[in-house]
């Protein structure tokens, strides 16, 4: 017998019943909750008399559209204070936990579900947004629904799926010095292209992804999205266990035994066979920068802009030329000295402490360049208080960034950050979408030092060469 990957293990611990197709209804473990997109499914539900089948296996926070400034004022934006405080309405109603913007325990849905222990290996996990395949990072069959489909978990606990291929994505070798698991994760979604991950479940392994902490396997995770997966998996081992340890939510005592024996099991066999397989050189990976607007398109720092003329396609001509007239970009522009306006720190992708201390590594070198806005914004509050007792939050003041409250802030325009038309930033968010940060606005994702870098600098520079 054929031994199974990781995401067929999940898979069959969670088919509840086949059907034709490679369809099948499975169980889901646990749901997290936002603001945007969960008001339909709760609508839903009151509209057909339903409750929620198992209330203690969801959690609700709101963090796209909330403020990152003057959270003790009531909300400006009058769509955003609605949304807010329906979530908090519908988690009471329904029964459902519920961390306010009070809480000092909120944050995004992404950050705050692992540092709980909410999240949890061998666990199918949603939520009514993409980058759920950031809690894959545990060994967890984590993805993202849709609104009606967030009523189906919310009413039976359960999901109609169409069955995934597998895809293996090794990366062989170390990463190199200031190169990050940012700049591993465009790398990886410039490989395989925006739709390369289109109908497969990704398994990333080799020794590079196996030195990454867990805030970079989140990261690396997280962004399976941008190259057309659902779903971005990586065994769990010693230092997923060291992370998950003690977290509040996560199993105790006796029943933290038996969650080790089970985890353990949780990795590919060695005779599994994956569908497709990808190999990476951690060693020839250098710091990142998207040049478009689609997260494949990027290059190594010391790059340049590409030149439609020399596309494989005319198709793949006239997207290049696209993305190039609404970056404001030449071809042959080299990326090394581009001026910003702006540089945000933070999102889902990199709001994380380990984020956090790695671009403070870089505030504390000099100031933020004239004519630059430069925002840290945690993932949490636990994020936030930890680099406040670090220190770090006096070491961007000083260096002259913005210290802001936790929320999904300048990753999306839903809430009062956003950028003005024509203005470019150095972003460690996830996607650069035409519009993504604001009407008009251009981002480049790149890693927290290489964000930081580009605020001191006032341009794109290369974070190697910028050590003091």
């Amino acid at each position: 017998m054929t031994g199974r990957t990781l995401y067929e293990k999940l898979w069959a611990a969670h088919e509840v019943e086949a059907y034709d197709e490679g369809v099948s209804l499975l169980y889901i473990d646990r749901s997290l909750i936002h603001e945007v997109s969960s008001p339909q499914a709760f609508e839903g539900l009151r509209a057909a008399g339903r409750r929620v089948r198992r209330p203690e296996t969801h959690l609700a926070v709101a963090d796209h559209a909330v403020p990152t400034r003057d959270r003790d004022r009531p909300i400006a934006d009058p769509l955003a204070r609605e949304q807010v405080a329906l979530l908090a309405v519908n988690a009471e109603a329904f029964g459902i936990a519920h961390l306010p913007l009070t809480d000092p325990r909120q944050g995004i849905v992404h950050v705050i579900g692992p540092e709980l222990g909410f999240t949890l290996p061998g666990m199918t996990l949603v939520c009514g947004d993409s980058h759920t395949s950031t809690h894959g990072a545990f060994g967890a069959l984590a993805f993202g629904i849709g609104a009606s489909e967030c009523e189906c978990v919310l009413a039976a606990q359960s999901l109609r799926q169409a069955r995934a291929r597998t895809l293996r994505v090794n990366v062989c070798g170390r990463l190199g010095l200031g190169v990050t698991a940012k700049d591993l994760t465009l790398s990886v979604v410039a490989a395989l292209g925006v739709t390369g991950g289109v109908g497969y479940a990704i398994e990333y392994a080799g020794e590079a992804v196996r030195s990454l902490s867990m805030e970079g396997r989140m990261t690396l995770c997280n962004m399976s999205i941008e190259a057309g997966a659902r779903v971005g998996l990586i065994a769990p081992d010693e230092t997923t266990f060291a992370y998950i340890a003690g977290r509040p939510m996560a199993p105790a005592g006796e029943a933290w035994g038996a969650a080790l024996a089970h985890w353990r099991t949780l990795t590919s066999d060695q005779d599994a066979v994956f569908d497709r397989m990808v190999e990476i050189d951690a060693a020839a990976i250098a710091p990142r920068v998207t040049w478009g607007t689609s997260p494949d398109q990027s290059a190594p720092v010391t790059g340049t802009a590409p030149d439609p003329a020399t596309a494989a396609s005319e198709a793949e001509a006239r997207k290049i030329a696209r993305a190039l007239d609404y970056m404001g970009l030449r071809p042959g522009q080299p990326l090394i000295g581009l001026a910003i306006d702006n540089a945000f720190i933070g999102s889902c992708t990199n709001g994380r402490i380990e984020d956090l201390r790695a671009a403070a590594e870089v505030a504390r070198r000099g100031r933020v360049a004239a004519g630059v806005t430069a925002i840290v914004v945690p993932g949490s509050g636990a994020v936030k208080r930890q680099a406040e007792a670090e220190g770090l939050d006096r070491i961007f003041f000083d260096a002259g960034f913005e210290w802001r409250e936790p929320g999904c802030s300048l990753c999306v325009a839903m809430n009062n950050d956003r950028l003005e038309p024509g203005k470019r930033c150095a972003s460690t968010s996830n996607r650069n979408f035409e519009g993504r940060q604001g009407i008009g606005a251009r981002t480049h994702l790149m890693s927290p030092a290489m964000a930081a870098a580009a605020a001191l600098a006032g341009r794109i520079v290369d974070v190697r060469g910028t050590a003091a």
